[in-house]
């Protein structure tokens, strides 16, 4: 069963915003067996609104529309959907009421005529409750076909997908199942991937199919089952994983579906009851942002310091300048002084530190572009690794984030 997305506005086709909507009812769809076939952003324009809606009904048998429900004039979807439906705007009493009381309660200024245009709807449309807004969700047939429209602000349109369209769906649809498993790797590329595991892959079943998702130091494998029953697919599915950690065991860390990897990171020091701290340079805090990200960091992660510039090192790490002026600001010997200082300075079991050059310059250092040191202080020992992570700086500290927690996971693993 296939379903598109239309998003509608200008501001997306500018680059102004981000089309986050699509990633999320796609997220949402594929959860209860519909395969999303298209993906499609429009213009605020009545020609092609409609040319949209006409290709993507003759495709899919669930059209979910999101964007220009707006009280304002350049807002046109609902006009256009009577053209395509050869319908009229209606008042509808319940959305009328619901704009009120949201004034009411919750805005300063007074209902004005332009809102309440808002709960003008077609004639033929579900009205669909919109608790977080004043633009209603609308649910329209043609030829067999439901078309669906929401409101294009996220918090408005995620309550409505999940409050309102989803169990609409399966109320109303059979639905085969889609099971999806994800094997993250770290530290072998997608070929060399490839390589090793060609046997296995050309011997899965017809209905698993396997993308590779190669990211910044690390190789997602999603394997993907759909079919009629689930648990013949799990079942499938779940074999075909077993065998996959005597062909490339050594670079596997788990399954994404479960949890990602400061996830994991973090769900081993709260089990363990261990602490970790970090010492940040070239990654400029992002390792700090993503552990404290997650709730509940605050029982195992005591903090970091940005150490962005050599007298930061010197004066709140107290990394010898003597062991900069000898070895480098990018070097093992300083990276392993900051992870075993920050250690020491907020007292904590285990420490993370980076140093490097992103660039585009190479800084107060002389190493090429792309040289990071990561360095891991255990509650027994401390250790730098030194790391080639390419000449594009947003990918080094990618990378470099990547690798440290893919570092540490290993280390606390041995506790």
């Amino acid at each position: 069963m296939y379903a598109e997305i239309i998003t509608i506005g200008d501001e997306i086709l500018i680059g102004q915003i981000v089309d986050t909507n699509s990633a999320f009812i796609a997220k949402e769809l594929n959860k209860i067996g519909i395969s999303v076939y298209q993906i499609t952003s429009v213009q605020d324009d009545r020609v092609h609104i409609l040319k949209a809606l006409e290709e993507a009904g003759s495709r899919a048998q669930i059209v979910i529309i999101t964007g220009g429900l707006g009280p304002t004039k350049d807002d046109i979807t609902k006009h256009t959907l009577c053209e395509f439906f050869d319908d009229e705007l209606i008042n509808n009493e319940l959305a009328l009421r619901h704009i009120k009381e949201l004034f009411a309660n919750y805005f300063s200024t007074p209902i004005s005529e332009i809102n309440r245009q808002q709960a003008m709807v077609p004639s033929k449309a579900i009205v669909l409750h919109n608790a977080n807004g004043t633009a209603p969700g609308m649910w329209m047939h043609k030829d067999e076909v439901s078309f669906v429209s929401l409101p294009g602000v996220p918090f408005e349109m995620k309550g409505l997908i999940v409050n309102e369209v989803i169990p609409k769906i399966i109320e109303k649809y059979d639905r085969p199942h889609i099971i999806h498993r994800t094997l993250v790797t770290y530290g072998l590329g997608e070929s060399a991937i490839a390589e090793k595991i060609e046997n296995w892959e050309n011997n899965l079943a017809a209905f698993i199919k396997l993308a590779y998702l190669p990211n910044l130091g690390k190789v997602r494998l999603r394997l993907t089952a759909k079919g009629p029953d689930r648990k013949v697919l799990t079942d499938a599915v779940e074999e075909e994983l077993t065998k996959l950690p005597s062909l490339i065991g050594d670079f596997i860390y788990g399954l994404e579906d479960e949890e990602t990897l400061e996830e994991l990171v973090a769900k081993l020091f709260t089990a363990k009851k261990m602490t970790l701290a970090t010492a940040e340079s070239c990654t400029g805090g992002k390792i700090a942002q993503k552990i404290t990200a997650l709730s509940g960091a605050s029982a195992y992660y005591k903090g970091s310091v940005v150490s962005y510039s050599t007298e930061t090192k010197i004066n709140v790490l107290n990394v010898p300048r003597a062991l900069i002026d000898e070895h480098s600001v990018v070097s093992a010997e300083v990276a392993k002084a900051m992870a075993k200082n920050v250690k020491s300075l907020l007292k904590t079991d285990f420490a993370i530190a980076t140093t490097g050059n992103a660039g585009p310059t190479k800084g107060d250092s002389n190493a090429e572009i792309g040289t990071v040191y990561i360095a891991i202080a255990t509650p027994n020992s401390v250790f730098a690794d030194k790391f080639m992570m390419g000449n594009h700086r947003t990918r080094i500290v990618q990378k470099a984030v990547n690798k440290a927690f893919e570092l540490i996971q290993k280390e606390i693993l041995k506790i």
